[in-house]
């Protein structure tokens, strides 16, 4: 494992010369020019004795052919940090986190660890706060994709856990709306979903404004995020969860969801930077697809409501 954590020292030197370096960031994040020969510098530089170099050409193969997502994701998480106001090292902390904790093999690192390392290395190569925001946004990442693995948390961070409780009461609370939305033809029931940069498939839904009746709001949002017209039906239920954003801190999250009808008509997806498609899928499709834990039960109470009709 010591040789794991030099391996990434050693691409985050890397990815910190390359990026240092570049004067056309997207032709060099495209190309991954010149890379490689900074690579086997620094290998021969700082590990000289490594016996085993494919990690590291794994991973920094990796943060290249995945970083464009990547730095969208950051831009997500970090919506106050554009790219370049993020010190290098910070932000090639984060492509290297991100790499590891969404595609990465999570049998050989698990979630917490790509996290953890990430923040080590924050401590060990970045400034005074460089651990407390690579862990903020990283953190931020993991509650959205379902937290995989929190399970296996030591027991020297369950007690730590246990000992600073978050008071549920004392949150700011943001209130929004969403919908399962179908529409019926001739091939059967078909259900419009989205596609979040963390890979998910998901219900669209957005924030409420102030004093906004919840329907009134969603159907709203949905307009503006996809472009359609939408009838709601029924109410599915409602799902919170405590967000964490590298500088407001946490927030309570509470989002109701709705069953909702419309014409089978082209999804336009609002430019955003946390979706990046919007499509039709037949219900026989749908269990192929990558879809966030609390959202199954919404899609199963819905299909046994038209089945009903």
């Amino acid at each position: 494992m010591a040789n794991r954590h030099l391996s990434r020292s050693i691409v985050l030197q890397t990815l910190f010369e390359w990026d240092f370096l570049a004067t056309d960031q997207k032709s060099r994040i495209l190309s991954g020019m010149e890379i490689k020969e900074i690579l086997n510098r620094n290998l021969k530089e700082f590990a000289p004795g490594m016996e085993d170099n494919n990690f590291v050409f794994s991973l920094i193969s990796k943060v290249l052919e995945k970083q464009i997502v990547i730095d969208e994701i950051i831009l997500k998480a970090a919506p106050g940090w554009p790219l370049d106001k993020i010190s290098i090292v910070d932000r090639n902390i984060l492509r290297i986190g991100l790499t590891e904790l969404l595609f990465g093999d999570r049998a050989q690192v698990p979630p917490k660890v790509a996290i953890n390392e990430a923040i080590e290395l924050a401590k060990t190569f970045g400034g005074e706060n460089s651990g407390k925001f690579v862990n903020g946004v990283l953190g931020a990442v993991y509650k959205e994709i379902g937290q995989p693995g929190k399970d296996e948390i030591s027991k020297s961070m369950r007690k730590k856990k246990a000992e600073t409780p978050v008071d549920v009461d004392k949150l700011p609370v943001e209130n929004l709306g969403g919908a399962l939305i179908y529409t019926k033809t001739k091939e059967g029931v078909l259900f419009a979903l989205v596609h979040d940069v963390f890979g998910y498939w998901t219900l669209s839904k957005g924030k409420l404004e102030m004093n906004e009746n919840v329907e009134q709001g969603t159907k709203r949002e949905i307009k503006e995020e996809i472009g359609i017209d939408i009838t709601i039906e029924k109410r599915l239920g409602k799902n919170e969860y405590i967000a964490s954003h590298p500088e407001k801190g946490k927030t309570l999250k509470k989002v109701v969801y709705f069953l909702a009808r419309s014409e089978h008509l082209p999804l336009r997806l609002e430019i955003s930077g946390g979706l990046d498609d919007a499509r039709w899928f037949l219900l026989s499709e749908i269990p192929k697809l990558h879809i966030y834990n609390d959202i199954i039960p919404l899609i199963s109470k819905a299909v046994k409501i038209i089945s009903k009709k």
